[in-house]
């Protein structure tokens, strides 16, 4: 009888235990503390936003906007200030990001590996303020750039200690879409997501109008 009394107790226990190591009665907890360690809802959230298309298209547009424009400028060293090909591209991204004002964007600010940790996430975070003041001035609001982001030297694309120019980098990607936008309040994903260049539709020079078979 007491051996069985020892287990019906060490089991309580173990069902009070967080897995970290700390035995606490869970009356002493907040309701739901047991369970929920930061991401509560998030599969719920996630799920919403599949079946509305949301999180689908998302993807489909940061694939598009890869493809179609580039994504990336670089910088000399310790430096981020944007020279001519860097504002080149940007204009390229900015052409990109005004055909599509229900979309958001996040711009990565990335070093190479020369200096401390702290350094370079300062100087990852003034390049990417680099590439948004520059995009606020073709015209790209900055409640659509949603958020600067500085991964600092710890994503390098060449995997090496010295100065690396291509490690010396700003990204721009799609992340979202504009909370409370008309078209995505109507569910019109699949129309942002493939919706053509204004530029396409603007007649190649010389030519002023449509022709009709037979006519003049």
């Amino acid at each position: 009888m007491l051996k069985k009394l020892a287990a019906l107790a060490l089991l309580i226990v173990s069902a009070c235990s967080d897995g970290g190591g700390s035995v606490a009665p869970s009356w002493v907890r907040e309701s739901g503390s047991v369970v929920d360690n930061g991401t509560f809802g998030s599969a719920t959230a996630n799920n919403v936003g599949i079946q509305n298309g949301d999180r689908s298209y998302v993807l489909s547009l940061a694939n598009r906007f890869a493809e179609e424009v580039p994504t990336m400028v670089n910088f000399d060293f310790d430096s981020s200030v944007l020279d001519q090909n860097a504002r080149t591209v940007l204009r390229q991204q900015a052409q990109w990001i005004r055909q599509f004002p229900e979309v958001r964007f996040k711009v990565y600010g990335h070093t190479d590996a020369v200096g401390s940790n702290a350094y370079n996430k300062s100087l990852g975070m003034r390049r990417a303020r680099a590439v948004v003041s520059y995009l606020s001035s073709q015209g790209i609001g900055r409640d659509r750039l949603e958020a600067l982001v500085s991964l600092g030297k710890t994503q390098p694309l060449v995997a090496t200690q010295n100065r690396e120019r291509r490690n010396r980098r700003t990204v721009t990607e799609v992340t979202g879409f504009v909370s409370n936008h008309p078209n995505i309040l109507d569910g019109r994903y699949a129309a942002v997501v493939y919706r053509e260049y204004v530029a396409s539709a603007v007649p190649a020079p010389g030519i002023t109008g449509l022709s009709v078979a037979g006519g003049e």
